[in-house]
């Protein structure tokens, strides 16, 4: 059976919690028509990247506004990574993190482990340390921006087991050709498909630059979006790595 992954290109309206969740459906039922087992959003794509609004959008894998992507993912028969803040009992600051819903009903979530200078002001580190996911005959380990750029990182997931590294970020145009490049060296180092999920639309005052993408094992970009604005970018692996962008209506 072929595995199909998919970057979601999404934009966030900043601190909307209910206009982020509906644009994640939009998404998910996009990503449903094309067959999409494993579906990953930007880094905190339900609320934007909005370093001083983290704390009040926290949220929790439980959380009643949420439900509707739990639903979605079980309908779907896919498991959907999103970007959310949450905020920990007894921590002081929240960590930037990612939700999972997986097909059978359950959750997951992942926090951040490395944070580019001035994040901490606002938030705290996740636990350092790699889990590989299985998913079919593959699995995959979660990043979310920073991560992608320690080696460490890249080299603790492939250690775990890895055949997929799988990213949430906020790139900017001024970082997009240093942070792809990386990128790609961890899919030809380490042998793991790499896909990176970006953006769409300006978000916490930076001007990003979309382009989200997926490197084979081996470090072939095989797909990649032309820049800002909202697509799917599908990996599939059916004898080998295959990739295509597909543009999302918007609502």
């Amino acid at each position: 059976m072929s595995l199909r992954i998919a970057a979601a290109q999404t934009p966030s309206v900043a601190g909307d919690i209910a206009a982020n969740v509906a644009t994640h459906l939009r998404f998910i039922a996009a990503a449903r028509a094309e067959g999409v087992q494993l579906l990953v959003f930007p880094e905190l794509s339900l609320c934007g990247y909005e370093l001083p609004l983290l704390r009040t959008c926290a949220l929790t894998p439980d959380d009643a506004r949420l439900a509707p992507l739990r639903t979605a993912a079980i309908a779907a028969g896919m498991t959907v990574i999103v970007g959310a803040p949450l905020l920990d009992d007894g921590a002081a600051q929240p960590c930037i993190a990612s939700i999972t819903f997986t097909p059978d009903g359950g959750s997951r979530t992942y926090r951040k482990q490395y944070l580019h200078d001035g994040e901490q002001v606002h938030v705290q580190p996740g636990a350092i340390g790699a889990h590989a996911h299985a998913l079919h005959d593959q699995r995959y380990v979660e990043a979310i921006c920073a991560d992608t750029t320690r080696a460490e990182h890249a080299r603790a997931a492939a250690d775990a087991g890895a055949s997929l590294y799988v990213a949430g970020v906020l790139i900017s145009n001024g970082g997009y050709d240093a942070d792809a490049a990386l990128l790609r060296g961890y899919a030809g180092q380490h042998r793991m498909g790499v896909l990176m999920a970006n953006h769409a639309a300006p978000s916490g005052g930076y001007a990003v630059a979309g382009k989200s993408a997926f490197w084979a094992p081996g470090g072939a970009l095989l797909a990649q979006a032309p820049g800002p604005g909202d697509y799917l970018v599908i990996a599939e692996e059916d004898e080998g790595w295959h990739g295509r962008t597909v543009p999302v209506d918007a609502a």
